[in-house]
């Protein structure tokens, strides 16, 4: 292993909409002199919110790179949307940096986007920054240092405080002594440095001593508490004005974690028949050649831009390089640093950097960007990202714009990990799903805007599917003479539940025949018949999964017997073997995390219920807020939204994710199946 590139920050900022982020972003970009003037949200002018429908929402819908210098260090940040829809996207960006700066508003308190990014980033190894913002309108301070405090623990611990209310900050990693607005510097300083000295026993025991530890000292030390999840570091700034903002431009570029001194990222060495092993790049722009690609954007004029970060090694202009396990090597004829829509030619990049590559057709998000010196098996750990549990049936309004409108969904579903295209067989329907409505309007508008295609779109079906509750005896003899060469077939089967946790699911079969009654060359003609009765459904027209076939007889012909006619026998066998297995229909549950005032508690329990949701958990927040967890039928809560902003007139939030499916009661079931006209035709 040669020397570490030591001068490089990589940092996502993350948060709740409305926290200031891009604000911050930008003023930090502009203290920096990466950009001669700061601009404004609100006026459509920031680095990162170049997209034009991000300036009309005034709000973030894409993970944006920039970068800047300061003192020889180069520090990449990725400001993040913060809008409950587009989680997604933030996710995403975890494994290409090695801190996450979580910016909070002091009005907004500890917010559901919050509580989720500051959990997956803790469950993925990776050091945490606390940032609170907006300090300069006179807000209770010290009300949003406990409410960070209690939900993050007490390894939160300030670097600086708000001073001269709220437009200035005092620094307590270095000094000693002063006043803030939240008291005296000296029992700050005494709380960070004995919470840093606690990961260094030589230190401690000096410290214990009575000598005390210098910044220097310390240095190593912070990195460590960081790094072992015994440090938070808590910092004020406002943006707008620029209070604190070149002191956190100090404190990110000496005290946020360089490549090599923050935690590995989960790659793994994935090869058939062997369990996965663990991969940790070595950092060092002398050995081979590694990257992970953790974004990828399509414009229709520009093509593909692939976003990566570099893990070992140095990739330079006209490389060679193999995407994942192809053997065939792409050439990167162009190589960027980004700074929002601005792509900076560069001629080579180092370990530990975030760049951008032109025009990679094979490259997805989670690919790896190697020169074939490295195993060609690594792979990212699949990343935690929500389910998306709310969806648009989308056609083409145009005859002969259908191959148009398909290319489209494929490359947004390449932008946005929680976007999925689903194509219902029972229904015929195209089925767009997302984390919420916002979404899927914004990847509606991107269809017709970006890619030039007309669409129509509808509510589609819920997610139901069917499921069998007990064993069911299922039988099919099909015969059918048309003069020469006839059809014959006959299946016995067995169905029952298959548990969701077992490797085969959705389908276990299992042939139990013997004796030839039923050829082996046969078995997998009844499988596809078992198949294609699944996804059609028996009782209500919707998928069934979750369930274990046992063909156990039959009979064929020596010469009528072929693999249509088996393939017919066994799917109406195994129809009938559904229909005595008391067949159930299962509806999609999804879990709910509300905020919002607990003045509005009584109105949102009573909604809850009137939606046959159920309250799991309440918990009071600082702020006069709470927070309810909640699960509810997805079929039940496609307003919430609006009912959620008019209960607590726009101040309460919400976040939303598959939790689990439950039998649906025996009134919904019987309107589903009174609903469903049998497709005998299809089925035949």
């Amino acid at each position: 292993m040669g020397s570490v590139n030591s001068s490089v920050r990589n940092i996502a900022v993350m948060g709740g909409s409305g926290t200031g982020k891009t604000s911050l972003v930008e003023a930090l970009l502009h203290a920096a002199g990466a950009i001669p003037k700061a601009g404004r949200v609100e006026d459509g002018t920031t680095v990162c919110d170049h997209d034009a429908l991000a300036r009309e929402m005034k709000h973030s819908i894409d993970a944006q790179v920039v970068h800047l210098t300061h003192k020889g260090v180069t520090i990449n940040l990725i400001d993040t949307p913060g809008l409950g829809d587009f989680v997604g996207r933030s996710i995403a960006c975890m494994p290409a940096v090695d801190m996450v700066m979580l910016v909070v508003d002091p009005k907004m308190g500890v917010d559901p986007v919050f509580r989720r990014l500051a959990r997956v980033a803790e469950e993925r190894n990776l050091p945490r920054m606390v940032v609170v913002n907006k300090i300069d309108r006179g807000d209770d301070l010290a009300e949003i240092v406990t409410a960070v405090t209690e939900f993050l623990g007490p390894i939160v611990r300030a670097v600086d405080l708000p001073a001269q209310h709220g437009h200035a900050v005092v620094d307590c990693f270095e000094n000693e002594a002063g006043e803030s607005d939240l008291g005296e510097v000296k029992g700050y300083h005494s709380q960070l440095v004995d919470q840093v000295v606690e990961v260094d026993d030589a230190l401690m025991e000096r410290y214990l001593e009575g000598k005390p530890a210098t910044p220097a000292e310390l240095h190593d030390p912070f990195e460590k508490a960081m790094r072992e999840r015994h440090l938070v570091p808590l910092l004020f700034a406002a943006a707008k004005d620029g209070t604190g903002v070149k002191e956190l431009l100090e404190d990110l570029s000496r005290l946020a974690p360089a490549p090599h001194e923050s935690n590995p990222r989960p790659f793994e060495v994935i090869e058939e028949g062997k369990d996965p092993a663990p991969w940790v790049p070595t950092h060092s722009p002398a050995d081979p050649a590694m990257a992970h690609v953790f974004k990828v954007t399509v414009d229709p004029y520009v093509g593909r831009l692939a976003c990566f970060r570099l893990h070992q090694g140095t990739i330079r202009k006209d490389a060679l390089l193999r995407v994942d396990d192809s053997r065939k090597p792409v050439k990167l004829a162009h190589l960027y640093r980004l700074l929002g829509k601005q792509h900076v030619e560069v001629d080579h990049l180092e370990a530990g950097e975030i760049g951008a590559v032109p025009k990679l057709e094979e490259v997805r998000p989670g690919s790896v960007l190697h020169d074939g010196a490295v195993s060609d098996h690594i792979r990212l750990r699949p990343l935690p990202l929500p389910r998306p549990v709310q969806g648009l049936a989308v056609e083409a309004t145009t005859k002969g714009t259908e191959a148009k409108l398909a290319e489209a969904l494929a490359k947004l579903e390449l932008e946005d990990p929680t976007l999925k295209v689903d194509h219902v067989a029972a229904t015929g329907e195209t089925v767009l799903r997302g984390m919420g409505e916002l979404q899927l309007r914004v990847a509606l508008r991107a269809i017709k805007e970006r890619f030039g295609v007309e669409v129509s779109s509808r509510p589609p079906r819920i997610a139901y599917h069917e499921a069998v509750t007990a064993k069911g005896e299922g039988h099919c003899r099909h015969k059918k003479q048309s003069g020469g060469a006839g059809q014959f077939a006959e299946v016995y089967l067995r169905v029952e539940p298959l548990p969701h946790d077992h490797a085969a699911w959705p389908l276990d079969l299992v042939d139990d025949t013997f004796g030839g009654s039923v050829p082996k060359q046969f078995i997998p003609a009844i499988e596809k018949g078992v198949r294609a009765a699944m996804a059609h459904g028996v009782i209500a027209g919707y998928p069934l999964t979750g369930v274990r076939v046992s063909i156990y007889d039959g009979k064929h012909h020596p010469v009528d017997s072929k693999e249509i006619a088996f393939m017919t026998a066994g799917k109406h066998a195994f129809i009938d073997g559904v229909r005595n297995a008391r067949p159930v229909i299962m509806e999609p549950f999804v879990a709910l995390e509300v905020t919002a005032p607990a003045t509005s508690l009584g109105a949102i329990a009573s909604d809850l219920s009137s939606r046959r949701g159920r309250i799991m958990e309440t918990e009071s927040l600082a702020g006069g807020l709470v927070l309810v967890r909640a699960t509810a039928p997805l079929s039940e809560v496609g307003t919430y939204a609006s009912t959620l902003k008019s209960m607590t007139a726009g101040a309460g939030s919400f976040t939303m994710e598959h939790s689990h499916d439950e039998h649906a009661p025996h009134d919904v079931q019987a309107k589903l199946i009174a609903a469903h006209k049998p497709h005998e035709e299809a089925l035949a």
